[in-house]
């Protein structure tokens, strides 16, 4: 083994317990966040900023191109439902290519558990959807927190984390693309509050960072690989 192979591997072993922390300290952060964003939320502190926000974005079929709808409810559409779990699968797939099963695994779980989380939280906070114009897509549940962000953001950000160094760039592109046309879809089709994007993507970001945490430091296969060499 060369010298500088030697180094890289001490500084990536050395380095772990500090990644690992910062992980855990993030994931802490995110859920105190999540939980400080519903108490304003339910405690009705932000209705008129949400109001506010929603008066200056959302579209109707009168004052929107035809074709602006059509591209947002695209977006809507492959950020939920049957589409987005087809997503998950393939991304699935790439992960466990990239990095084994339990990347995979952890891409999958904190997908499904997200998702569980946000309907569970739906129900428990009840809050109703945005009335200013008729949607513009159909929904069926309570609106605090998005789903849609939830899963944008556990989904992309974890693929960001566990993409190799050479796809890292792209994938966080991906990722920010991702979590903002989610979120401006959303409120553009008049479906959410401002709100409900913040506190999805909160509740999102956490199970990222606990599947994160549980992968364990992303730098761990590139080391496996340098020692094999």
């Amino acid at each position: 083994m060369r010298c500088g192979q030697a180094l890289a591997i001490d500084d990536g072993v050395n380095t772990a317990p500090n990644r690992t922390a910062i992980i855990r300290n993030a994931l802490i952060a995110s859920l105190l966040l999540f939980v400080l964003v519903s108490a304003v939320v339910m405690a009705g502190l932000v209705d008129g900023l949400d109001r506010q926000i929603s008066a200056a974005l959302v579209m109707t079929v009168d004052n929107a191109p035809r074709w602006w709808i059509l591209f947002m409810q695209g977006v809507s559409w492959i950020g939920g439902g049957l589409p987005r779990w087809g997503i998950v699968i393939l991304l699935c797939a790439l992960v466990w290519h990239w990095c084994g099963p339990r990347c995979a695994a952890a891409l999958g779980g904190a997908s499904l558990l997200a998702n569980f989380a946000s309907s569970v939280l739906k129900i428990s906070f009840g809050r109703p959807r945005p009335d200013l114009v008729p949607h513009l897509d159909h929904v069926g549940s309570a609106a605090y927190p998005s789903g849609h962000a939830t899963s944008a953001a556990v989904v992309y950000l974890l693929l960001a984390w566990l993409a190799p160094q050479r796809w890292r760039a792209a994938a966080c592109a991906l990722a920010a693309s991702m979590i903002i046309l989610n979120a401006f879809s959303r409120i553009m089709l008049g479906v959410h509050w401002a709100s409900d994007i913040v506190g999805g993507t909160l509740l999102g970001t956490a199970f990222a960072l606990a599947a994160a945490w549980w992968v364990g430091p992303r730098s761990a296969p590139e080391i496996g690989a340098l020692r094999e060499k």
